[in-house]
């Protein structure tokens, strides 16, 4: 196994502390950023292919229609 980086743990505490708020604050935030169900680009649906590839080009094709009407939609 390999170990990227180390989390430290706060203990827990009956007194606030401001670090403890401002990153939980920044994680919020980054959670909000996340995509939401209404910016997916692959409509819903079951989809069934023969291969991998076809699979593939179907989300590319899908993806890049997103990302058009996204450009659209800035301009």
């Amino acid at each position: 196994m390999r170990i990227i980086g180390r989390r430290t743990q706060r203990p827990i505490s009956f007194e606030a502390c401001a670090d403890a708020l401002i990153e939980g604050a920044r994680f919020n935030d980054e959670i909000h950023r996340l995509p939401t169900g209404d910016s997916a680009f692959v409509p819903k649906g079951v989809y069934r292919f023969k291969t991998h590839d076809a699979a593939n080009r179907h989300q590319q094709d899908c993806l890049v229609a997103g990302i058009a009407k996204i450009a659209r939609g800035r301009e």
